[in-house]
């Protein structure tokens, strides 16, 4: 017999979740199909545990009493792991079936438009044998795991990802990171407020180089004071299985030079797993690891791709955000997803945070911008934080709408969302700047640069 369901959702992270609580809801029959664990990769292995150990290492830092044994083991509590090898996610399973969804473990490939097959996973106590599905709507919300390079030596050791980098039990001898994006930065400054030398890695001039480069800069000076050595504008071109002090493995970098650690940590970017759906089945083609879709996330008719496998940005909130719109676009709500205005945020100490585009990028896309910035560290929020940062706002000379802003300082992942409502309803500086902020805040320094962009803007050209 062929199970029947409205909608299918192929992933049970964040996007999928979210699409099956909102089916469900909605009185829709929705299967959802999983081949780890449910909940996905954020509340195990990424977004709450690397969050947990930069708050008890910064609380570590600051001369609190969270010593690594008491971390790890909030850490395990974060994400159900407490005195067992892997997480439980029955939880998330519960919370699924209670919203009228079912779970189910296994692995889903298209076998034609509107089926599925499902090889279940060995640890799902269901017979081995594959079963087959069909539904109105498929929702593909397969999340994306660690890009590994092809690097000389590697597979000679016991490499890190994320899942290791946020789960280990045990400070390593040594770290380095490969990679100083978001993670890359996030975790080298937990390790390294643990007392672990760590060295970032990375081919670019600047670290967590999409961000605005002022953010880059004050983000490179709170790793450095840490001890995060930081080895920009190089590559990783080897690793020597420990061949290094004590035993440590050594990376040699494409300018001579080497660092070593105990631990390798990959950060260097993520990978869509595409190869195993099929996709062939319902006449969708695959380049260059991705798909297309169209402005309604769609692949193929009633086929929707949402999170890391749609893009353009790989967050949570994004991705709960669309897994929501392809349900309420395959139920007919006639509406479509807005991505022009998705927030960008890091937790380190400083903060960074950000929406919208860069002076050069807007001139990419024909807009002529501004840029207009504030000391965040001479402000009244960074006297009395004792903190350094700035803000940043970007604005269109012509209509006076506010195009991107960009923060480094505390707190500023909470400051960046009313620059994240203004860019998305296209609001006016001269509105931002007759709006009362509290003070002292990040929020009011961001007040402060829309009044200075809305007289700079009104002086004769």
């Amino acid at each position: 017999m062929t199970d029947h369901y409205d909608i299918a959702i192929v992933g049970a992270g964040a996007a999928g979740e979210a699409a099956a609580h909102l089916a469900g809801s909605r009185g829709a029959t929705v299967a959802i199909i999983e081949r780890d664990l449910f909940g996905g990769g954020c509340p195990y292995w990424q977004c709450m545990p690397s969050k947990a150990l930069l708050h008890a290492a910064a609380v570590h830092h600051a001369g609190g009493d969270f010593p690594w044994p008491t971390a790890s083991d909030f850490r395990d509590w974060m994400i159900n792991r407490e005195k067992i090898d892997y997480p439980d996610d029955s939880s998330h399973v519960r919370e699924l079936t209670a919203g009228g969804a079912v779970p189910i473990r296994g692995a889903a490939r298209f076998i034609g438009p509107g089926k599925l097959e499902v090889t279940p996973s060995k640890t799902s106590g269901a017979s081995p044998k594959p079963m087959e599905l069909e539904a109105e709507h498929v929702i593909l919300a397969v999340g994306s795991f660690s890009k590994v390079p092809q690097l000389p030596g590697l597979d000679d050791i016991e490499y890190w990802t994320n899942k290791r980098g946020t789960a280990t039990r045990e400070l390593p001898d040594g770290m380095v990171v490969l990679g100083g994006g978001p993670s890359g930065v996030e975790l080298s400054q937990v390790y390294a407020r643990y007392g672990v030398p760590v060295t970032i890695v990375h081919p670019r001039d600047r670290v967590h180089d999409r961000e605005h480069p002022r953010s880059s800069d004050y983000l490179a000076a709170g790793l450095k004071r840490d001890g995060v050595t930081l080895r920009l504008g190089v590559r990783a071109v080897g690793v020597r299985a420990r061949s290094g002090t004590n035993g440590r493995h050594v990376v040699d970098l494409s300018d001579g030079s080497t660092a070593e650690g105990e631990a390798i940590l990959l950060t260097i970017g993520r990978e869509i797993p595409l190869g195993d759906l099929n996709l062939e089945a319902i006449n969708v083609e695959v380049r260059d690891g991705r798909v297309r879709s169209d402005e309604y996330l769609r692949i193929a008719p009633n086929v929707y791709v949402v999170g890391d496998i749609a893009g353009p940005e790989l967050h949570t909130h994004t991705a709960h955000y669309q897994g929501e719109m392809a349900v309420m676009v395959a139920l007919g709500d006639g509406t479509k997803p807005d991505m022009h205005a998705i927030p960008r945020a890091t937790y380190t100490d400083p903060e960074t945070a950000s929406v919208g585009l860069m002076v050069d990028q807007a001139a990419e896309k024909g807009i002529d911008a501004i840029e207009f910035t504030q000391d965040l560290g001479t402000s009244a929020k960074g006297y009395v934080a004792q903190a350094e940062g700035h803000v940043t706002i970007v604005v269109d000379r012509t209509d006076h709408t506010l195009v991107g802003a960009f923060m480094a300082g505390p707190a500023v992942s909470e400051a960046i969302h009313e620059a994240v409502l203004a860019v998305k309803m296209r609001v006016r500086v001269e509105v931002l700047a007759d709006t009362i902020h509290a003070f002292p805040t990040v929020s009011r320094v961001f007040g402060t640069a829309c009044i200075e962009a809305a007289r700079k803007l009104a002086e004769p050209a």
